[in-house]
């Protein structure tokens, strides 16, 4: 059915009866693929700027597979969120080349050499030692989308005179990712001293009442700086997707 789409639309545009910018926007919601279990977005990355990043926490080793090898084919980049090591070796043994970044949880693979397209540098923030793998969710999703990607870890509000001498390399930055658990102060912090766009990302790291990660993203939300935007509990990937659109605005 696809094909029968794209050769009428082919017609249609050699024939004159549509021109080019109509057949480039209609082939920007033509194609997907479905393997019954899941239906593949291949052309998310021409509508949006962002491929499909596959969330693969839920998902089984058999229904990654072939989403893998479908998307290979497809995309220029592969990204699978959200996966224990035991399936990220999987991934990484079923298909050469690709990578388990295990500190971010998260499986890539490029089909070609990896480049810097977006202007300006991301600086991700990590309050604490403990948020680090939301912040590597984050680094290495923006470096895989073609970011200069820059960072900074255990510097939260705990010891502020941690922050305080890094404020001039931070402000080089174009957007900051700013990534804390607990009571989720440091965007707010950030968001006062440095005048850059600031995506807090609240983790569920933390005791008793931080209920989960709720508690930081309350506070964030309420943050008294304007300006900080905020994403969900442990959303890195969803934190460097919008770090990605800014810069490219």
């Amino acid at each position: 059915m696809h094909e029968q789409k794209i050769k009428k639309l082919m017609q249609n545009l050699k024939s004159s009866k549509i021109g080019v910018d109509d057949a480039v926007k209609e082939l920007k919601f033509l194609p997907f693929e479905d393997l019954g279990f899941a239906r593949l977005d291949h052309h998310r990355e021409i509508r949006l700027g962002v491929p499909e990043i596959v969330l693969g926490e839920g998902k089984t080793l058999e229904q990654l597979v072939p989403i893998v090898r479908r998307m290979t084919d497809k995309s220029r980049t592969v990204i699978v969120s959200r996966l224990d090591r035991e399936k990220g070796a999987h991934l990484t043994k079923e298909f050469p080349g690709g990578e388990y970044h295990e500190k971010a949880r998260l499986f890539s693979l490029r089909r070609e050499p990896e480049e810097r397209n977006s202007p300006g540098i991301l600086f991700i923030l990590a309050a604490g030692t403990s948020d680090i793998p939301v912040a590597e969710e984050a680094a290495i999703t923006a470096r895989l989308l073609g970011h200069d990607v820059r960072r900074l870890y255990d510097c939260g509000v705990a010891g502020l005179h941690r922050l305080l001498p890094e404020i001039p390399r931070i402000r080089e930055a174009s957007v900051l990712i700013v990534v804390a658990g607990m009571e989720g102060a440091l965007p707010s912090v950030v968001a006062g001293l440095v005048g850059r766009p600031i995506i807090a990302v609240p983790t569920s790291v933390g005791y008793g009442m931080s209920l989960s990660g709720v508690t930081p993203l309350l506070a964030m939300l309420n943050s008294c700086v304007p300006g900080v935007t905020v994403v969900n509990i442990d959303n890195g990937v969803g934190a460097a997707v919008a770090a990605h659109l800014i810069t490219r605005a």
